[in-house]
């Protein structure tokens, strides 16, 4: 078989193995986070206009599409290949209308290709399904996406799970009244372990996706924050650190806008140790703006003081004293020498002063 042919063959043995992974992907994820079986409905393939697709509307998973630069190479790529890996979408109320669930940027370079149509997987997907394909995928195949976006998209996993198991409880409740006295001790044991695995949703999401626990915590926390300090987090991480940021999450909304300023004077970076003064201050959730900003500047002062204060010691490369050290037999020999040295360097200077007066009288 020649090269070309080759190639061209395992280019679409890849591409099927992948187009078949963002389904079943999504499809394992579901029945781990959800511990049910997919609800009924088959997957239709098609070529769908591209004027009928919406973005992603269901909740904010954090997607942020291609750069302008990476849409054109992507158009290009796909004028040449054609299009690898269907997209992924589900029927709209609208008639007509289908909401993209994965292939956002693959849409949007088949639109600036100039296409009129797309292949596309058609799923019947409730609200939680449709969650966990979207995120799923970006999760899976996007490895760049950056903290702040992994933090909404298991936010938005971990709500739907929780929306999912409130719902069960609100079954449960109908089915078995107020009176848990009622119970049978089975049924007791089913509602405990029903609960169990409602409640921890953050460690079957940690588990799947091969993270922990305390990676999910870290990255949820962060979504907390106000639009302009996660853009100034995003794009301009020296103004603003992650462990300043995950401090300043714990305040609410209208104490969040105190920081914006604070994050934007020059020469002036916020730092843990002034945000960890600030927490003492001013504890969260929330804070008074005059009194946050007397603690930034009380703790900026402080800081300044610090950098401009003489050294507390003094110290010296032990490797260039080295050929001395045996003559002087140890530290404080080096220290008593170093005086004395200062001392007799501060006389000679006293006196050749005194003799330059001398001299101008």
């Amino acid at each position: 078989m020649a090269k070309a042919a080759m190639n061209d063959l395992l280019k679409r043995r890849m591409t099927a193995s992948q187009q078949a992974s963002e389904l079943h992907t999504s499809n394992q994820a579901y029945e781990k986070l959800f511990r049910e079986a997919l609800p009924p409905g088959g997957v239709q393939i098609c070529s769908l206009p591209l004027d009928k697709l919406v973005p992603f509307f269901t909740t904010d998973i954090g997607f942020r599409p291609y750069s302008p630069e990476q849409l054109r190479a992507f158009a290009e790529q796909l004028n040449e290949e054609g299009l690898l890996v269907r997209i992924i979408v589900r029927p709209m109320a609208a008639k007509d209308s289908y909401e993209i669930l994965a292939g956002h940027n693959r849409a949007n370079a088949a639109r600036r290709a100039g296409w009129d149509v797309i292949p596309a997987e058609i799923v019947e997907a409730d609200d939680a399904r449709a969650i966990v394909i979207a995120t799923s995928t970006n999760l899976i195949q996007r490895q760049n996406l950056s903290i702040v976006e992994r933090g909404k998209t298991y936010r938005a996993l971990l709500d739907a799970k929780n929306r999912h198991g409130q719902w069960y409880i609100e079954q449960d409740h109908e089915t078995f009244g107020d009176n848990r006295q009622e119970f049978q001790s089975t049924e007791k044991e089913v509602f405990l372990e029903r609960g169990r695995q409602r409640y921890n949703a953050r460690k079957l999401v940690a588990e799947f996706f091969g993270v922990t626990e305390y990676e999910i915590r870290k990255a949820v926390k962060l979504t907390q924050l106000i639009p302009p300090l996660l853009d100034i987090l995003e794009t301009a991480p020296k103004r603003l650190n992650l462990a300043c940021a995950s401090l300043m999450a714990d305040y609410d909304p209208e104490a969040q806008e105190a920081f914006i300023e604070m994050c934007s004077i020059e020469g002036f970076q916020i730092t843990k140790a002034m945000m960890q003064h600030i927490v003492r201050k001013c504890p969260p959730p929330r804070a008074d703006r005059q009194s946050l900003y007397a603690a930034w500047r009380e703790a900026r002062d402080k800081a300044i003081k610090r950098m401009t204060a003489p050294p507390k010691k003094i110290t010296f490369n032990r490797k260039a004293f080295a050929p001395y050290l045996d003559d002087l037999g140890s530290d404080r020999g080096v220290e008593a020498l170093f005086l004395e040295f200062l001392q007799e360097r501060r006389n000679r200077r006293i006196m050749d002063e005194s003799k330059r007066n001398e001299v101008d009288v």
